[in-house]
């Protein structure tokens, strides 16, 4: 499969984005923050493929632990749509379920061990 433009927003629309990627492989992290928040997410991709077409002043930052990856968040809606990653800055990864005309649950996912990157007891 090759990357694909797809459109992608939060839950209220108030974060509008496109971004260039593929779907699969898709995956999950077991890290504090991904168990927590569930989301599928895209294969990495370089920060140059995603655009916010709108709403970037609605997205929120958190960060723990290391504080090096960014994750971002709706302040209106909550959902996470998209974080740059801690294992290299320069790639980012999308939740799937925020992407238009993809169905998250038909697809089939691996699930990365953030855990062991933790610096933190359970980070």
């Amino acid at each position: 499969m090759s990357a694909e433009l797809l459109q992608g927003s939060c839950h209220c629309g108030a974060v509008k984005f496109e971004v260039r990627t593929e779907i699969v492989p898709a995956g999950r992290c077991n890290c504090s923050l991904c168990r927590r928040k569930g989301a599928l997410m895209t294969p990495l991709f370089p920060a140059s493929q995603l655009k916010i077409q709108s709403g970037e002043d609605s997205l929120t930052l958190y960060q723990f632990n290391t504080k090096v990856a960014k994750h971002y968040f709706c302040k209106h809606c909550g959902i996470y749509p998209f974080h740059q990653t801690r294992k290299d800055p320069q790639q980012w990864r999308v939740n799937i379920g925020c992407l238009d005309g993809v169905d998250p649950y038909a697809l089939e996912a691996s699930v990365a061990d953030g855990a062991s990157l933790s610096v933190l007891e359970d980070a």
